[in-house]
């Protein structure tokens, strides 16, 4: 039998969770543990769902907002991977999240498949950015930035970006497992980042993955 991704829907719009379970448990491989319309209930219950993704809603009025809520997830849940859903398109707000841990992105304008993809993805341990973020073309200091990386670290940048593990970059780069973990840590300092889905969203705006 297959073992189903849980996940746990966070938002405040109860049509928007009502109509993703509907679609999300139309997949076999997908079960909706739990529903929240605010981050407070999410925490409150988070531990009696036990949910393996958390789709989160980034605005939220009153209480406390998507960011708030993942960086508090984080403490209380850590083995819990968030996956970001919002119709905001702030890149202050995408890099909040990103920053407190976030393992994806998806835009709620986005094809229904690309959402899939993203659970799937970030269920795997993979890092998942939805690829409209880089409609807006590479900014300036990720190109800059770039520069300051050897080919073997942009190698591998590139490969992180698309969503690899460290040991599946290994075996596509013909180098050992720490080798990769090595370059990965050189990579996040040379570039000031905290985290591999940052590192993947900086591919994107830089060029680097498209």
């Amino acid at each position: 039998m297959i073992q189903p991704i849980t996940v746990a829907l966070v938002d405040d719009h109860r049509v928007v969770t009502g109509g993703l379970r509907l679609f999300l448990e139309s997949f076999r491989d997908l079960r909706v543990a739990g529903v929240a319309s605010s981050g407070e209930e999410l925490l409150l219950h988070v531990s009696e769902w036990r949910p393996q993704i958390v789709i989160l809603d980034l605005l939220m009025p009153g209480g406390i907002d998507g960011i708030e809520t993942a960086r508090r997830l984080r403490e209380v849940a850590p083995a819990v991977r968030v996956l970001a859903l919002t119709a905001s398109t702030d890149e202050a707000r995408m890099a909040g999240i990103l920053r407190v841990g976030a393992s994806g992105y998806v835009r709620k304008d986005a094809d229904p498949e690309v959402l899939l993809d993203a659970i799937r993805a970030v269920a795997r341990g993979k890092t998942f950015i939805d690829p409209a973020v880089a409609e807006a073309g590479p900014a300036d200091s990720s190109v800059t930035g770039v520069a300051t990386l050897s080919p073997r670290e942009q190698e591998v940048l590139r490969e992180l970006a698309g969503g690899y593990t460290n040991r599946e970059i290994g075996e596509r780069l013909s180098i050992g497992e720490e080798t990769v973990k090595t370059h990965v840590a050189r990579i996040l300092s040379k570039l000031g980042l905290e985290h591999r889905t940052q590192l993947a969203l900086y591919a994107l705006k830089s060029g680097l993955l498209q």
